[in-house]
C-alpha cells in the first residue's frame, strides 16, 4: 500500500506544479475551455485515486493483495472509468455554471490547487511512515492462531531491522537482528507468479508466522513437536495443536541431501502434501535465512511446505493488535 499511495501523491505533486505553473502564465485568469479542462482534470485525478484505493482495499479484505504489483488490470480499469466519469461531470456542470472570477485566477482552479496540495503533502507523508516506520496489517488466516485471530488488525514495526532503501532489498541502520521467537511479516518467497504453494498462488503476498530457526540451525518436527540442533525446543505456550492424530512420515527413501535441496526449492509440499505437517527434516537452516512456522502447529502453511525465508523478504516485526478493542496489547 505505501508504493501506491506514494505514485499517487506524486501524481497529486504533479498536477500541484503543474497547476501554478499555468497559473504563473494567466492561463486561468478567464472562465476559459482550459480553464474548466483544468479543473476536470483534477476532478479525474481525485475520482481515480478514489477508486483505486477502495478497489486496493476490498482487494484487502479478500487476501487478493500482491505487494509485488502497483496496481492490478482490474484495479487500473476501475480507476480510469472512474476517471472519465469525474471528468465528465464536472466538465459538463462547469459550463451550465458560470463561477465569478475572483483576484485573477478562477475559483474553481484556486480549490483544487488548496486540495492538491492537502492530498500531496498527507498521502507522501503517510507513505513514508508505512514505508519505513510502521504499517498496518489484518490477519488473513487462522495459522497464527491464539496469539492471533482471523480479522486482527496490528501495526507492523518496519524499522527495528532496519531502513529498506526503496525498490532494493538492501536495509541501513539496523536496530536489532532477528531473533528466535519473533513473529515477522515477510513477502512470500517465490519469483514465479505460476508456482502453487498451499492451494494457491502465493506470489507477493504477505505472510506472518514465527520465527522457529535461526541461521544454521537443524530443525527438525518428529510426531508434531519441534527440535532445533537436536533438542526439544521445550516451553512454547504460544502454541495450538487441534488435531488428535498425527501423520506418520512419509520421507524415509530420500537421502538427506536431496530432502535439503527439495526443502530449499519449495518442493517438500507439493511432494508429500500434509504428510510433512508432523514429520519433516531435519534440514540445515541457510545462511541469510530463517525457517518459520505458525502458532497454530496443525493448520499453518509454513517453511515445513514452502522452504525458508530469506532475510530481505522480512519486513518488519509484529508490534501492537489495535482492532478488535477487546484484544488490544502486545503480541508475546
Amino acid at each position: 500500500m505505501e508504493e501506491k499511495l506514494f505514485w499517487i501523491g506524486i501524481l497529486m505533486g504533479a498536477h500541484l506544479f503543474l497547476s501554478h505553473h499555468f497559473r504563473d502564465k494567466g492561463r486561468f485568469k478567464t472562465d476559459s475551455g482550459f480553464a474548466r479542462a483544468w479543473h476536470a482534470v483534477f476532478a479525474a485525478l481525485v475520482s481515480f485515486t478514489a477508486a483505486v484505493l477502495l478497489s486496493v482495499s476490498l482487494d484487502n479484505r479478500r487476501g487478493d493483495v500482491v505487494t509485488t504489483m502497483l496496481f492490478s488490470g482490474r484495479q487500473l480499469a476501475y480507476g480510469v472509468l472512474a476517471a472519465a466519469a469525474g471528468a465528465c461531470w464536472v466538465y459538463f456542470r462547469g459550463r451550465v455554471k458560470k463561477p465569478e472570477i475572483k483576484d485573477g485566477v478562477h475559483p474553481f482552479i484556486k480549490e483544487d490547487m488548496e486540495w492538491s496540495e492537502t492530498i500531496f503533502s498527507a498521502v507522501l507523508l503517510a507513505s513514508v511512515v508505512m514505508y519505513l516506520f510502521v504499517q498496518a496489517f489484518k490477519i488473513p488466516s487462522g495459522s497464527m492462531e491464539r496469539t492471533f485471530l482471523v480479522g486482527d488488525h496490528l501495526f507492523v514495526n518496519k524499522f527495528v531491522y532496519g531502513f529498506r532503501i526503496p525498490y532494493t532489498k538492501t536495509k541501513l541502520l539496523k536496530f536489532r537482528q532477528v531473533k528466535r521467537g519473533d513473529i515477522v511479516v515477510f513477502q512470500f518467497p517465490s519469483n514465479d507468479p505460476r508456482e502453487f504453494q498451499c492451494g494457491g498462488s502465493q506470489y507477493g503476498k504477505d505472510f506472518i508466522k514465527r520465527v522457529v530457526g535461526m541461521p544454521g540451525d537443524t530443525v527438525e518436527v518428529k510426531d508434531g513437536k519441534l527440535f532445533v540442533n537436536g533438542a526439544a525446543a521445550g516451553d512454547e505456550p504460544y502454541t495450538q495443536y487441534l488435531d488428535n492424530v498425527r501423520y506418520p512420515k512419509a520421507s524415509g527413501k530420500i537421502a538427506a541431501g536431496d530432502y535439503q535441496v527439495f526443502w530449499e526449492n519449495r518442493m517438500l509440499g507439493k511432494m508429500f502434501s500434509e504428510y510433512i505437517r508432523d514429520n519433516f527434516g531435519p534440514v540445515i537452516v541457510p545462511q541469510g535465512s530463517y525457517l518459520v512456522m505458525g502458532d497454530n502447529r496443525d493448520r499453518s502453511c509454513d517453511s515445513r511446505y514452502w522452504g525458508p525465508v530469506p532475510e530481505a523478504n522480512i519486513k518488519g516485526k509484529a508490534w501492537f493488535t489495535y482492532w478488535p478493542p477487546s484484544r488490544v496489547g502486545f503480541p508475546k
